[in-house]
């Protein structure tokens, strides 16, 4: 069984939809292939994948309730391919937006299922999710997590010989804790569809969120955009690099 991913961030690295991408990967098996579309220089590429595989997932974020226009120009372009080469593999989506309900993806998942009816794909569902941006954050948070725990567990071996230093460990264990319950229900809806994917069935389309109350979302989502906004959008999204006009 192969599988195709592709993934449809403008961003050339750190974006939320890599992040989803690389967590579903983990629970499709068989033979898993990674594409990134960003121009149509990666049409023809991608094509070239879809003609032996089984499944295809597209992992994408949402742009004004709908596709983002690259996609768009792709999806016309494999429409025409799937129908000359008589191909009928399995679609999937995931799809992630900076609101808080994933069901704000309700209009992408409507465009992706009329396009395997028109292309003659089967349509197998997907995942709509609420609060990517700040998901994605959570996995930067988790790294530094885990290069504090390395600096203070050189301090303590340099300081008193001890390899494991309670304090730092007890603290690592309770922020990864809170973070793995931030993804919980994606991870939960992820297990699923990759058991799906995997398959080769209809898995449908679930919808889920970052897992904190809605006024605790609003007020760090405000925070972080004032503070992006002041780096003109270079913070994890540019990486504090220069802009060019």
């Amino acid at each position: 069984m192969k599988t195709v991913f592709i993934n449809c961030s403008p961003k050339k690295r750190f974006s939320a939809s890599s992040y989803f991408l690389s967590l579903q990967r983990l629970f499709v098996g068989g033979t898993k292939v990674t594409e990134t579309l960003r121009t149509p220089a990666d049409h023809n590429r991608i094509l070239e994948q879809l003609k032996d595989t089984d499944a295809v997932v597209f992992c994408l974020p949402l742009y004004v309730d709908g596709i983002p226009s690259h996609v768009l120009r792709f999806m016309l372009v494999m429409e025409t391919f799937c129908r000359q080469n008589d191909l009928h593999f399995y679609l999937y989506c995931i799809a992630n937006n900076g609101f808080i309900e994933g069901k704000q993806n309700e209009p992408l998942m409507h465009s992706f299922e009329h396009f395997c009816r028109r292309a003659g794909l089967s349509w197998g569902g997907g995942i709509g999710i609420g609060g990517g941006v700040m998901l994605n954050v959570t996995r930067i948070l988790f790294a530094v997590d885990i290069a504090i725990l390395i600096l203070n567990t050189v301090l303590s071996v340099l300081n008193t010989g001890n390899f494991f230093p309670k304090d730092a460990w007890i603290s690592f264990g309770e922020n990864a804790a809170l973070l793995l319950y931030f993804n919980l229900g994606v991870l939960f809806y992820m297990i699923r569809m990759g058991s799906a994917i995997s398959s080769h069935k209809f898995f449908g389309k679930k919808y889920t969120r970052i897992l904190i109350p809605s006024f605790v979302f609003i007020i760090f989502a405000d925070i972080f955009f004032i503070i992006a906004s002041l780096f003109e959008g270079g913070l994890f999204r540019g990486w504090l690099a220069k802009k060019t006009v």
